[in-house]
C-alpha cells in the first residue's frame, strides 16, 4: 500500500504526516509512507487543498487534518 500526504511543510501537513505514521502503526500496517512538498506535484495529483492523503493515487482526504482513528477506518477498508 502507498500512502502520500500532499502538503508545503505547514504544522496541519506535519500533524497528518504524524496521524498516518501512528495509524499504521496501530494496524500494524507495513506501508510506503512519502510526504509530497512540491506544490506542482501534487496539483498534478489532483490535490486542490492541503493537507490531502492519498492511499494508492485517491484522494482519500483533503483540505484538513484526519485524526488516528478515522485513518485506520480508511487504511482497513483500503486493504
Amino acid at each position: 500500500m502507498k500512502i502520500q500526504i500532499a502538503g508545503p511543510g505547514c504544522p496541519r501537513c506535519q500533524a497528518t504526516e504524524k496521524n498516518v505514521i501512528n495509524a499504521c502503526a496501530e494496524l500494524n500496517l507495513a506501508a510506503d509512507i512519502s510526504h509530497i512538498y512540491d506544490v506542482k506535484e501534487f496539483a498534478t495529483l489532483g490535490v486542490r487543498m492541503t493537507p490531502a492523503v492519498l492511499i494508492d493515487g485517491k484522494i482519500v482526504v483533503s483540505g484538513r487534518v484526519p485524526t488516528v482513528a478515522e485513518l485506520k477506518e480508511l487504511l482497513t477498508g483500503a486493504q
